[in-house]
């Protein structure tokens, strides 16, 4: 059973890795189409980085839970803490370096995605195994989790506070056209 969930969690992280490097570019591809603008980056803020972590993990979370979900009882609580902590992890991790070095190094900020989504699916692997969290109420909290994450992200798109997390660095603007 561990192979099994480690090759799952291996394919979580490239699946997660490929296409949220997708959705870096899949906005100014479309162009500028709304739809596109919910899921993938719609400029250069940390928040739209985010982003691209959540989604890509959000509809892994789907299959794998579809496939698994019935061997994994703590499934929805820890793939919520995973998430969480993965998306936490970019601006956590971005903002430390950059505050470090006084400036940010494009292929250190490529890095700081990937490594999030590798902390993500590592943490997922090892809380998965370890089989706590198992109780409804915790399940039910991840999915709140995992649906409260959704509904946030195309939110602060379309709504965005005007706080540095949302802000643009090359545009000096927030969120769509905003």
């Amino acid at each position: 059973m561990g192979k099994r969930l480690l090759y799952w969690e291996l394919a979580g992280a490239l699946f997660t890795a490929a296409l949220g490097t997708l959705l870096h570019f899949a906005y100014a591809w479309s162009g500028g189409w709304s739809v596109a603008a919910a899921f993938a980056a719609v400029n250069e803020s940390t928040w739209e980085h985010m982003k691209l972590l959540f989604f890509p993990l959000f509809l892994f979370s789907v299959v794998q839970l579809c496939c698994l979900g019935r061997t994994y009882p703590n499934f929805l609580a820890v793939r919520g803490v995973s998430t969480l902590t993965g998306v936490l992890l970019i601006p956590v991790l971005y903002y430390t370096y950059s505050g470090a070095v006084g400036d940010h190094v494009l292929w250190a900020d490529i890095a700081v995605f990937y490594l999030a989504v590798l902390g993500a699916f590592a943490l997922d692997f090892r809380l998965l195994r370890r089989g706590r969290f198992t109780s409804l109420w915790q399940q039910l909290l991840g999915l709140a989790i995992l649906w409260g994450l959704a509904f946030l992200f195309v939110y602060g798109t379309f709504c965005p506070p005007e706080l540095g997390l949302w802000l643009d660095p090359l545009t000096g603007g927030y969120g769509v056209g905003r």
